[in-house]
């Protein structure tokens, strides 16, 4: 597996994962009923980079990387990843989070932020504090599971 910069030939591969991530309600707040058009506001709007990790020439992975505030938050990143459900568990997730680490020091972050990480999904949890992430704050109730219900959301940081 590689993970390379994105570019405009991956909208389709990078669409499959989004629109199969965000269908379930279970871990990011996009509608499940997102149009296609909308991908390029999320994740290719001009101040983020988003990558793709590839195996055997087809994406199976994106993630991308933004300042988390503009103006003087600036220096904080904030990433979103996203795992095709054909890859899940092949370390696909922590491969795109060591590499987020690593590109967020080259260019300069203070820190690393997740703004919204769903309480109920436990693998990420698990994952993002193996990689140094601590849980900084909780927002009871902050996100509206498609089958639990409320459930609680973290804030999670690192600094780097």
């Amino acid at each position: 597996m590689e993970i390379r910069l994105a570019n405009i030939n991956d909208y389709e591969a990078i669409w499959s994962i989004f629109e199969e991530v965000v269908k379930a309600g279970d871990t990011y707040t996009f509608s499940p009923l997102t149009p296609k058009e909308d991908l390029k506001k999320h994740w290719f709007a001009d101040y983020m980079t988003t990558f793709v990790v590839e195996n055997d020439n087809r994406v199976v992975g994106t993630y991308i990387i933004k300042p988390n505030q503009v103006g003087l938050g600036s220096h904080v990143a904030n990433c979103s990843y996203m795992v095709s459900p054909n890859a899940q568990g092949k370390g696909v997730g922590s491969m795109m989070c060591k590499h987020s680490i690593d590109f967020a020091k080259e260019q300069k972050y203070f820190a690393i932020q997740f703004n919204i990480v769903v309480s109920t999904n436990e693998v990420a949890v698990n994952l993002w504090k193996k990689f140094g992430f601590e849980i900084i704050g909780v927002t009871p109730k902050g996100f509206r599971h498609l089958s639990l219900g409320l459930v609680d959301t973290y804030i999670m940081y690192k600094e780097l």
